[in-house]
């Protein structure tokens, strides 16, 4: 199982590898004038943030980091009500969970991306941001949400860890909201196995953030600090290995995504006017072209067309689905996530319990994935691409998804 990225490593990965390996610098800091130090996490981010077209990103150690950074970085914290979509890796909700804000699930429509009908009716007085989550590569609906935000004063904290190289408007995702979450693990478009970043434009919002993510530091150091640093951080910042690997990764990337909406395309095509299925909602075409999600018209059928594929409906998609995050549901959050601080005074009323979300509900027990390019069984049904998949591999699949409808249909 594997993302689109993880399928290509291979000569430039390598020569950038060993470009640090023979230096034998290794931390992302260091001397600029020591030609031994390479700066590849430097040169990363000056690049992803110009491919982004924002002012400033971080390389960081992962996703989840990523999303934990820009709540922390805006200043959420305790009491503050954060709405984010009942569908999307667990990760979005727990990040909301640590940065001692309350995380309010949200209804999703048949993008599959949260609601923005939804996030107008569960705003309160204490809710102080948005998170939509570009789930398997769909952008959501920014438009909407940027005017729900602006309208009511909130931050949006766009989660695109499942979108890197996905545009919007012909602006890249993660670059609309005010500040940008990234994943780079092996699921994802590009990798570095694991490891993320954050991208932001505002200057003090970016200083919080690079100090968060290395023990309160100011930007732009390379050597040792003292008595400098801007705020109180821990540390979730990578080494020059990582570096070297996402400086490789992000060169393909456009490669990548080109490729993944060209094979997307011809297996919708093929696809396209069968009776009995259609399609999630597209909300741009600048989508990533990693996932193909088919909605049928009821539960069973979905399921029966699953199980013939070897494979399960999106109901299923482990900790996805709310219904599925077993340490969430049914329980106070304090104890839920054994937070480290003291929860009690502000999470108190919060409840999470199955299908409180019955639109969500609905629609992931309607729709089956099947993967472009993100190889992921708790994603996408056993029959499906990958990045290196032929016409004919496209051919093949197309044949037994017809078959297995027409099975379905019988």
């Amino acid at each position: 199982m594997a993302g689109p990225g993880a399928y290509l490593i291979g000569e430039e990965e390598k020569r950038e590898v060993m470009d640090v390996m023979e230096s034998g610098h290794l931390s992302r800091y260091g001397d600029p004038d020591d030609p031994k130090f390479k700066k590849k996490v430097a040169t990363f981010e000056k690049e992803y943030a110009a491919y982004l077209g924002t002012k400033y990103s971080i390389l960081v150690s992962g996703g989840t980091s990523a999303c934990l950074i820009s709540l922390t970085a805006l200043g959420i914290g305790p009491g503050d009500e954060v709405i984010v979509p009942g569908f999307t890796f667990i990760a979005s909700i727990s990040s909301i969970a640590y940065a001692r804000a309350i995380p309010v699930l949200a209804e999703i429509d048949e993008s599959l991306t949260i609601d923005p009908e939804d996030i107008e009716k569960k705003i309160t007085n204490k809710t102080k941001a948005i998170m939509p989550v570009h789930i398997l590569g769909n952008p959501c609906n920014m438009d909407a949400i940027m005017e729900i935000a602006r309208k009511n004063n909130l931050y949006v904290v766009e989660d695109a860890c499942q979108a890197v190289g996905g545009s919007y408007k012909g602006k890249k995702l993660g670059s609309i909201g005010d500040i940008g979450a990234f994943s780079f693990n092996w699921y994802k478009t590009i990798t570095t196995g694991d490891g993320g970043a954050v991208a932001v434009n505002d200057d003090l919002v970016y200083e919080k953030a690079f100090g968060f993510h290395d023990q309160g530091h100011r930007p732009y150091r390379f050597g040792q600090e003292v008595g400098k640093r801007s705020i109180l951080g821990i540390s979730f910042k990578v080494n020059e290995l990582t570096g070297a690997v996402a400086l490789a990764q992000l060169r393909k990337l456009d490669s990548i995504v080109a490729t993944l909406r060209k094979n997307k395309k011809k297996l919708k095509d093929s696809l396209t006017g069968l009776k009995g299925v259609d399609f999630r909602k597209i909300n741009d075409e600048g989508e990533c072209g990693t996932m193909l999600v088919l909605l049928f018209e009821n539960k069973d059928i979905a399921e029966n067309f699953a199980d013939k594929l070897n494979g399960k409906t999106l109901y299923e998609s482990g900790w996805h689905n709310y219904n599925n995050m077993e340490n969430l549901l049914g329980e106070k959050m304090p104890s839920t996530f054994n937070c480290p601080f003291d929860c009690k005074e502000y999470a108190k009323k919060v409840e999470y319990k199955r299908h409180m979300l019955p639109k969500t509900d609905d629609i992931l027990s309607r729709s089956v994935g099947i993967s472009i390019g993100v190889v992921d069984k708790a994603l996408a049904v056993g029959t499906g691409l990958n990045i290196l998949s032929t016409d004919k591999d496209i051919k093949d699949v197309s044949e037994k998804i017809i078959r297995a409808l027409k099975e379905v249909r019988a």
